[in-house]
């Protein structure tokens, strides 16, 4: 009988052995003899890998399980303390970056501004960034297992390429191998809304659905998408460009260049746009200089500022249903610096989805409004560095 080619072989023991973690992740502590049942590997197998496991520190050994009348068995946990990965979420006007441990708890943060538009510059505030995380955290440089950074755009997550930023005016930029050659550690960029869509699917709404989809709003609005338990980019890493659909091709211009999408319409900046027409017309009681501010007018009782969100939450909404009838997805995470509106924006989001989904899949999709910070952001994009960790290589 014919050999498996050797590159089959190593991709066998990377499936095993990512199997093997995913279960202890999931079920731990459990024991060995449970992990072999759930995984269909023989004893042999699993305590082969898990002794891999243990010497790496990514696997420790706890107390003795419940017995059945023979030896009690020994329990296997992830090491939480095992090693430490670094996100960082890049704006245009700050850089976010949080130290994790392997279970995404947050360690460390800091807060930096992002001084000048040099992409030399850049780099050289994330690696100082990743410096200061480390060094605060008291973690070991030797522990760090990678950076992980998410930025609005498109990204070629694949190759670690931003193509195009829209705030910060960066095109074709290798952001992965210019930090990588900084910082001598795995590098992995994405997109930061995939980024806190990966975070909901490894360690939050998201555990152990397969069809979900994540919508941030605020400073813009964006999409992650997950399909089959697998994200979807598109061909060239383009794909969630929810806020640039064309609501109304007559409408305000968006930060794009075209007219009328739905960003234009919901996002912080869409928002204010609306209230300063509102009070350049006298409608609002006070101009207000920030979305919180603008709250506060819709809390204390202001007409015109209810109106402006109940407009970008119907608009929102008739988005969001689009999205339902074409991807049908189980469950929709809504958050980012939007959720502050609460209901004045929600209430009409949620009437104008059940207005607009077709009555077959419209109670299927359920949807979570979740108040997101700076500290989510960062903790996304150190999940790419997990997610390389935690995920089976055919998934990659």
């Amino acid at each position: 009988m014919r050999q498996p080619a050797l590159g089959n072989r190593d991709l066998m023991r990377a499936l095993n052995r990512s199997t093997v973690l995913n279960i202890i992740k999931t079920h731990g502590p459990i024991a060995r003899t449970e992990v072999a049942r759930r995984s269909g590997l023989s004893p042999a197998t699993v305590t082969g890998i898990t002794a891999d496991l243990i010497a790496e520190d990514l696997v420790f050994e706890k107390e003795a399980g419940d017995s059945s009348g023979g030896r009690r068995p020994i329990l296997l946990a992830i090491n939480p303390t095992g090693g430490c990965v670094v996100g960082i979420k890049l704006t245009e006007t700050q850089l976010i970056g949080a130290l994790t441990d392997l279970e995404a708890t947050v360690i460390a943060m800091d807060v930096r501004p992002l001084s000048g538009r040099s992409h030399e510059r850049m780099i050289e505030s994330l690696a100082q960034l990743v410096q200061r995380l480390v060094k605060t955290s008291g973690f070991a440089k030797r522990r760090l297992l990678g950076v992980g950074i998410g930025l609005a755009g498109i990204v070629d997550a694949e190759n670690g390429v931003l193509r195009q930023s829209p705030y910060l005016g960066w095109r074709d930029l290798p952001i992965r191998k210019l930090l990588r050659d900084k910082v001598r550690v795995p590098v992995y960029v994405d997109n930061d809304v995939n980024t806190l869509t990966l975070a909901e699917k490894w360690f939050g709404a998201g555990q152990g659905i397969e069809h979900f989809l994540t919508v941030t709003v605020g400073r813009g609005v964006g999409l992650g998408i997950v399909v089959n338990g697998q994200f979807y980019r598109g061909a060239g890493g383009g794909a969630g460009e929810f806020g640039h659909t064309v609501i109304d091709p007559e409408g305000p211009i968006c930060a794009c260049g075209k007219r009328g999408c739905l960003e234009a319409f919901v996002s912080d900046p869409g928002l204010m746009s609306m209230a300063t027409q509102a009070a350049s017309r006298g409608d609002l009681s006070r101009m207000p200089h920030s979305v919180a501010e603008l709250v506060s007018l819709a809390e204390a009782g202001d007409p015109v500022a209810r109106n402006i969100f109940a407009y970008a939450g119907e608009i929102l909404g008739r988005g969001l249903a689009n999205l339902i009838n074409l991807l049908d997805p189980q469950r929709i995470i809504v958050g980012g610096e939007g959720v502050r509106a609460g209901d004045w924006l929600f209430g009409p989001m949620r009437a104008a989805i059940a207005v607009h989904v077709l009555p077959s899949i419209s109670t299927d999709a359920e949807i979570r409004v979740e108040p997101w910070g700076d500290e989510a952001w960062a903790r996304g994009a150190a999940s790419l560095v997990l997610r390389e960790l935690f995920e089976p290589p055919v998934r990659k």
